[in-house]
């Protein structure tokens, strides 16, 4: 089970919705806004900015984060979609 970390609980925050580790085994952490699920984001299978931290360093996951909104770029500002969501969740 994935456990959100501090800054991934206070992006969340700032977004006024809530986070908590999702109940599907193929994501990282469900979100819920007024109490209702809205999406699970984060594929349990591959790091997130925070991993990358932990395990690399600042200049490798800086590197890993401009790589990864390039590559969600086209849906990563969708507003309220999953992609806007694991953007500025788990890659702010």
């Amino acid at each position: 089970m994935y456990i959100p970390s501090k800054r991934q609980l206070q992006n969340a925050m700032k977004l006024k919705v809530m986070i908590k580790p999702s109940n599907n085994e193929k994501k990282k952490l469900s979100v819920y806004k007024n109490g209702v699920k809205v999406a699970d984001i984060g594929a349990s299978g591959y790091m997130d900015y925070d991993m990358y931290l932990r395990h690399f360093g600042k200049d490798y996951a800086n590197e890993r984060k401009r790589l990864y909104k390039i590559r969600h770029q086209k849906y990563r500002l969708i507003k309220d979609t999953p992609a806007y969501y694991s953007d500025r969740i788990l890659w702010t």
